[in-house]
């Protein structure tokens, strides 16, 4: 967690690259991690890997279990392993577009809540750590850019580029 006396920006950045059809691999840059493959769901794409919303869906849950995990053991409490459950419930919208109103997330303690130090602090504050789940929640601005092979670009501005 960083100083609240510092003022630090980071930003993470991936790469992807058709395959084909709708299946991207995935680059995650500056870090040592495996490229991941994604693909949409059969019949659009072949589900030869996780699609968006899952990993949308996985990024929240996540999140969520691992600033649990850091605040149990920030209290000095040494809790067993983690489960999380998550359920995104996609539907149309107004539009007959598919979204994701709402998701569900159950966090599974391996141990009693007696076994726990400040517990009800910990429940009572863990989520305001998780960086992905309150982005989500207040939404996230997302600015696009579109360039053709030549580099003009079809949508968006010069202050939106992704690499510039």
């Amino acid at each position: 967690m960083s100083d609240k006396t510092t003022h630090e920006n980071k930003d993470v950045r991936v790469t992807l690259e058709q395959q084909n059809g709708y299946s991207f691999l995935v680059h995650f840059d500056d870090a040592q991690i495996d490229d991941l493959m994604t693909d949409e769901a059969a019949p659009l794409g072949a589900g030869a890997g996780p699609n968006p919303a899952r990993l949308l869906l996985a990024a929240v849950a996540n999140c969520l279990s691992a600033s649990l995990l850091f605040a149990l053991r920030k209290f000095h409490n040494q809790p067993g392993g983690l489960r999380a459950e998550a359920v995104a419930h996609i539907q149309r919208d107004a539009a007959g577009r598919w979204r994701i109103p709402t998701a569900s997330v159950v966090l599974q303690l391996a141990e009693g809540a007696e076994q726990h130090q400040q517990l009800e602090r910990i429940l009572g504050q863990f989520e305001e750590f998780c960086i992905v789940t309150q982005s989500v929640r207040a939404g996230i601005a997302v600015d696009v850019v579109v360039k053709d092979a030549h580099g003009n670009i079809l949508l968006g501005g010069p202050s939106t580029q992704a690499g510039a």
